[in-house]
């Protein structure tokens, strides 16, 4: 077939065979990258329940109640036995004998639930649940944490949860700063002897801003937390 050239002919170049059958392989090879992303499962309100779920329950004791809470959620295994493997938070169940919060329970459940399926960062829920403060006063859990509500304790088993399952990454001391704060926790309680009851922290410490502990005492001249390690004095 001819083909009638309006301009003139200015350069060429001479196409090799190997480069073209080159540039086919990349091109197929680029077809067959998109093929495979494009069979990779994602989180979303669409995916459909397996009929068995991993999950994790949490027991939830506070001094409000005679009764515990029991936390649960199940999570969903996406793309299992690839390199595209994922395990995402599915649904959340909350029981317990005392029936005083059964509505609201039920409702959050539900709202939970959806948002774990309807995918992306579900981080955030922790952060609104622990924004939640009870009009009646929070209380101090075993080890001296302080909770606003019982809602705020609900998004603090979450968070367990979803550093459990790799979603949040916990930021804890390194080697060497937990053996600092070993040695100079070891150095007051010899000065103090006495402890609080039910408490893993000193007599009369503080509550600290930070982490919400009462673990803050003065070393060296400084108010530390013997918790997180945050310090005053930097």
């Amino acid at each position: 077939m001819a083909i009638k050239l309006d301009n003139k002919i200015v350069g060429f170049d001479v196409v090799k065979d190997e480069e073209k059958n080159g540039g086919q392989a990349a091109a197929t090879e680029a077809v067959v990258g998109e093929t495979v992303e494009s069979n990779v499962v994602h989180m979303h309100e669409k995916v459909e329940r397996p009929e068995t779920l991993l999950g994790s329950t949490y027991k939830i004791k506070t001094p409000l109640s005679e009764h515990s809470l029991y936390v649960t959620i199940n999570d969903i295994v996406l793309n299992p036995g690839t390199e595209h493997e994922l395990r995402r938070p599915f649904e959340i169940f909350i029981n317990s004998k005392n029936m005083d919060h059964f509505q609201w329970i039920v409702a959050l459940t539900r709202i939970i639930s959806a948002v774990f399926r309807k995918g992306g960062d579900v981080t955030f829920l922790v952060d609104e649940l622990r924004s939640v403060f009870d009009p009646r006063g929070g209380y101090f859990k075993k080890g001296g944490k302080y909770m606003p509500s019982l809602v705020a304790e609900l998004g603090d088993a979450i968070e367990c949860h979803l550093k459990l399952i790799g979603l949040i990454k916990d930021d804890e001391l390194d080697e060497h700063q937990q053996k600092l704060m070993a040695e100079k926790r070891a150095q007051y309680e010899a000065a103090n002897q006495e402890a609080e009851p039910e408490s893993d922290f000193p007599a009369g410490a503080q509550l600290c801003g930070k982490c919400s502990t009462r673990a803050v005492i003065k070393m060296d001249g400084c108010m530390t937390c013997l918790n997180c390690g945050d310090s005053k004095c930097g």
